[in-house]
């Protein structure tokens, strides 16, 4: 079985995001489909074998649904008969992902359609070179996002063409209808209010405009699923025969000649090909972030290959190839620099405001901009394998899942179409056999409109009432609700290095209550190094120097921490005559004929030296958490090196954040009491669990959940996997690049702790937005289906007309797809906040780690 995600253009509403599914989950070989209507693309489980893509495209196309495939136009020489065509279909129908191939000889051209995520351009054209043809790209081809941003413009388009034909009909239909009204008959000629003339009026806008919804209807009835376009059919539909049998054969017993709809069946056709303009014309937009990452792809790169520059379509590097960025260019693919030295700015992946300097051996990640100089660098992983391709997957991914807060609304709009028919029947029955006799009067009038009923009938009027709960109902905005704020939020994510690995990571992370923080790595840099030197006679410079001196030829960490301290101080590091390692206590040296110690207190005291003026201010620095050695020339104390694994710069900061959202912070660590404690009380967590060995820190995260709390663990995402997949949220912290192979539900790219505050914040923002658009959506639907079903009628002899319920229900549409735009401003308030507090002290365990000196 095999995971793919395609494209779907069309989709409007939750009703639809059924039908695909349902469609999809009938095609053989399919295990399971999940389809998003805000990100338009269907993730897919299934066995490649028993059902190929043109069978899933089928299936699509036959509901009414489009499935904007990439499109690869190449220049292919060579080719000489209809042999040629057959051996180049066959070897590229061998290819997984590909939609279909078509040859044109006379041209010299192959176009294929495929899918991106299972088969790359660079695959198809190396397929075809395989076969003895030359082969290159005609033009630049069409990526599933251009593909569907064309598809989306079709639809802007031609719903504008509805709307220019439906808009001023629809008016002259308004207006010929309400002519005995206010002073038209005045200014109208009668013939306007003709009931012919409005029948010629209104058979255009509901065969022309109106046609798309029984099209859509009959597509999806054959195939036994039911969308939005059977109401709006159903609607439209009902209003205009209404009008026309009781135009031509007013006894027909359908309300007389009075009860004609022709506005009606005009405006209802207008207002809902509006509500499909602005929809198409906004629901672009809420996956803006997505597009700006795929649009960071680059097209061109420059290799050197046999001694020249040669500049290649991106996709054709290969991992080994040099690559040459000049100023100004984007970085084709992932590598390491090989020579120069250049600023890259890394924001668009990483969110890292500032330039990133490279020289050789960094780092560089493909689709981020070089800004002064040039440099060469090795090409590492290339198409897929990039770090920009594999965030897009992600984001992908994550956009097509489902929240738990989502089962709710599909589960509503899945039963809601037929509900809502069975809904109208039942009212059309109500008011033709109880509500009219109850409290019909002849002042009934419709909502907002002069328009007296007096002469309607009690068909009229129930059939009037019915029409306008079938419109009314729309579950558009129901299903719109949260994929797109979903979409949104994880976009916006994405943005600022924060991955979620689906909407479900989103809701889970908004839920959390407590937060653990591993210490070394997560909290700290990881690395120790000199943060205080104590002198008893001399300067400190003078101590550090014998420090440096008896450890630059040792391998210890914290041996390689007291060199680079030195060196750092601009201290000439000088290598000793001899050198000999103690293990549990520390190292002897011989610099200069005098012997050097450095180690602990038992070290000194076997070699008889008295550690008099030193011990109340080791005691000080070991109470800080830091591990303390002592420093001796000859038979003479010298003074103190102390070193620590130094907190990030962002760490204090990070967690004054985490507890102003409300939540506990607690750190992790494999340290012993004293030292968890003091770094601890330095950046302000109370709780600290300490002497935690890796294989027992998923039991110190199960041993929170048992107390009933949401716990998210914060970790390096490798030594910290087991505890990362225990916890609610697991959030794998400094992934760098390499995103695919994380473990935890949340990936930050950065190694800034912050990061954690800003994808609480950004999670928090969107389920918030969710829960916005879904009390708005269910809001809308209970407030408007009593008063469409005729709730006020008893009180004002008033009904809500067909047509203003089309504009009620494109608005409640409208105003969620807006509420949902407003994130695209949005910045997690960490994001905005003061400069990173200054460096402070942390630890490595004191004893512990000068016992493992061993």
């Amino acid at each position: 079985m095999r995971e793919i995600t395609i494209p779907v253009a069309g989709m409007t509403c939750a009703a639809c995001v059924n039908k695909v599914e349902k469609a999809l989950k009938g095609l053989p070989g399919v295990q399971a489909a999940t389809v998003s209507l805000a990100a338009g693309k269907a993730g897919l489980v299934l066995d490649p074998e028993a059902c190929a893509l043109p069978a899933i495209e089928r299936a699509i196309r036959d509901i009414g649904y489009e499935v904007p495939w990439s499109r690869l136009h190449l220049l292919v020489l060579g080719m000489m008969g209809s042999h040629c065509e057959a051996a180049i279909k066959t070897a590229l129908g061998t290819l997984p992902g590909i939609a279909s191939v078509e040859v044109n000889l006379a041209t010299d051209t192959v176009t294929v359609e495929f899918a991106e995520g299972l088969v790359s351009a660079a695959a198809i054209k190396t397929t075809v070179r395989g076969l003895g043809y030359d082969v290159s790209e005609k033009g630049e081809g069409e990526d599933a996002l251009d593909r569907e941003r064309s598809l989306r413009r079709q639809e802007i388009r031609r719903q504008l063409v509805n709307m220019l034909m439906a808009w001023p009909l629809g008016a002259i239909v308004m207006l010929g209808t309400f002519r005995d009204y206010w002073v038209l008959d005045d200014v109208l000629p009668a013939f306007m209010g003709n009931k012919i003339w409005l029948f010629f009026l209104t058979t255009p806008i509901v065969f022309g405009p109106g046609r798309q919804f029984f099209v859509n209807s009959w597509n999806g009835l054959r195939r036994g699923v039911t969308d939005m376009n059977l109401l709006y059919a159903t609607g439209i539909g009902a209003a205009y025969m209404i009008a026309v049998i009781n135009t031509f054969w007013p006894g027909a017993g359908f309300g007389g000649a009075k009860a004609t709809f022709y506005e009606a069946a005009a405006l209802l056709t207008a207002f809902i090909v509006l509500g499909r303009y602005l929809e198409a014309l906004t629901r672009g937009r809420t996956s803006e972030a997505i597009r700006k990452l795929m649009k960071l792809q680059p097209r061109r790169a420059r290799v050197f290959r046999g001694g020249q520059d040669l500049e290649l379509p991106a996709d054709e590097v290969e991992v080994g190839d040099i690559c040459v960025v000049r100023p100004g260019e984007s970085v084709p693919v992932d590598g390491v620099v090989i020579e120069g030295y250049s600023a890259v700015d890394e924001s668009m992946i990483t969110g890292e405001s500032l330039p990133v300097e490279k020289r050789p051996a960094d780092d560089v990640i493909g689709g981020t901009l070089n800004k002064t100089g040039a440099f060469r660098f090795r090409a590492t992983r290339v198409g897929k394998e990039m770090a920009l391709s594999q965030i897009i997957k992600l984001v992908e991914e994550a956009q097509t899942t489902k929240a738990p807060i989502q089962a709710l609304a599909d589960k509503v709009a899945g039963h809601f179409i037929l509900g809502v028919h069975a809904l109208a029947l039942a009212v059309f029955l109500f008011w033709f056999f109880v509500g009219f006799d109850l409290w019909f009067t002849p002042d009934s009038r419709l909502v907002l409109t002069p328009y007296k009923l007096e002469d309607l009938g009690v068909f009229g009027l129930s059939l009037l009432i019915s029409v306008t709960v079938l419109v009314i109902s729309c579950p558009c905005a129901v299903g719109l609700a949260t994929p797109s704020a979903m979409m949104a939020g994880t976009g916006k994510g994405a943005e600022f290095g924060i991955l979620f690995k689906g909407a479900d990571a989103v809701e889970a992370t908004s839920k959390i209550r407590v937060v653990v923080l591993d210490k070394t790595g997560t909290l700290t840099k990881g690395e120790p190094s000199v943060t205080d030197v104590v002198a008893l006679d001399g300067t400190p410079d003078k101590v550090l120097r014998l420090a440096a001196a008896a450890e630059v030829n040792s391998e210890h960490p914290l041996g390689e921490a007291i060199v680079r301290g030195a060196r750092a101080r601009g201290i000439e590091v000088v290598t000793a005559e001899s050198f000999q390692a103690i293990p549990g206590h520390g190292v002897e040296a011989r610099l200069d004929g005098t012997a050097i110690l450095l180690g602990n207190r038992k070290l000194l005291a076997d070699r008889h030296v008295a550690l008099d003026g030193l011990t109340a201010e080791a005691e000080r620095l070991e109470n800080e958490g830091k591990t303390v050695m002592f420093v001796a020339a000859g038979d003479l104390p010298k003074g103190i090196v102390a070193v620590a694994d130094t907190l990030k710069e962002t760490s204090a900061r990070a967690v004054q954040e985490l507890k102003r959202l409300g939540l506990e912070v607690v750190m992790m660590t494999g340290d012993n009491r004293r030292t968890a404690e003091a770094i601890g009380r330095r950046l302000g967590i109370g709780r600290v669990l300490a002497e935690v060995l890796p294989q027992d820190k998923a039991a110190e995260v199960r041993r929170l959940q048992d107390e009933g709390k949401t716990v998210a663990m914060v970790g390096d995402g490798i030594n910290d996997a087991p505890a990362l997949a225990q916890a609610n949220v697991g959030m794998a912290i400094g992934s760098g690049t390499d995103v695919a192979k994380e473990t935890g539900h949340v990936i930050l790219i950065r190694d800034d702790i912050t990061d954690v505050v800003a994808a609480i914040q950004v999670a928090r923002t969107t389920m918030r937005l969710v829960k916005q658009n879904l009390f708005w959506a269910f809001g809308y639907n209970a407030a408007a289906i009593p008063l469409g079903a005729g709730l006020l009628y008893p009180f004002l002899a008033q009904v809500v007309s067909p047509e203003l319920a089309a504009l009620l229900m494109a608005t409640s549409s409208l105003s969620v797809t807006m509420n949902t735009l407003r994130m695209r401003g949005y910045r997690p308030p960490v994001k905005r906040g003061p400069p990173a507090a200054p460096p402070q002290a942390a630890a490595e365990p004191p004893l512990a780690a000068l016992e493992a000196r061993s």
